[in-house]
């Protein structure tokens, strides 16, 4: 009996690299990751890396890329099941849960933060700038709120980004104080990160 195997499909192989690469530059971030790295967590052979996406600027870029299309997606989702007026708490609670929920997916976030730390590789640091002005334009836009309500927004999300660099939730028994922190920043989010990583692991 003949097996019949079923071939990627170039598209199908493109995420899925781009899958390995996200979780490979969340761990090691830009500069602690090579190409040889990438492809070991995607199971092919480095020169497929290269000759797929080029530089490692040039992937990480498109990594960077698709992580914050995924966050502009979140909000969009969010505003777009509010029923709240857009000036309300309860409107900007929605949505401040929204970021926080993605905590599940920390590689996305992750990327985030390498890719503003990386930001003085010129594609890269582009890349950084055009995607805050993407979530901030959104904001505006789609809210009406003054420019000061849009960035004590992104702060708390900077905040959120910052505590999941240094491990906070895995840590928040270390300190009281650092439990304070995570607890009031995270919220529910906490709960989905750890069952996240219990199913990861």
């Amino acid at each position: 009996m003949v097996t019949k195997t079923t071939r990627m499909s170039a598209t199908d192989r493109r995420e899925q690299l781009l899958d390995a690469a996200a979780r490979a530059f969340a761990r090691g971030g830009y500069a602690g990751t090579s190409t040889d790295a990438i492809a070991r967590e995607a199971g092919v052979s480095q020169p497929y890396v290269v000759r797929t996406f080029g530089t490692k600027a040039e992937l990480f870029t498109e990594v960077l890329t698709r992580s914050c299309d995924a966050i502009v997606a979140t909000f969009e989702g969010e505003m777009d099941r509010q029923t709240a007026a857009p000036d309300s708490e309860e409107y900007w609670a929605g949505l401040g849960q929204a970021y926080a929920d993605l905590v599940a997916d920390r590689d996305l976030l992750m990327v985030m933060t390498h890719g503003f730390l990386a930001s003085s590789i010129p594609e890269v640091g582009a890349q950084s700038r055009a995607s805050m002005a993407q979530i901030y334009r959104l904001l505006r836009d789609r809210t009406g709120c003054p420019p000061e309500r849009a960035r004590e927004f992104i702060a708390h999300g900077m905040l959120l980004n910052t505590l999941l660099a240094m491990e906070a939730p895995e840590h928040r028994d270390d300190d009281p104080a650092l439990r304070e922190l995570a607890d009031c920043a995270f919220g529910p989010g906490l709960e989905k990160l750890a069952a996240h990583q219990a199913a990861r692991t």
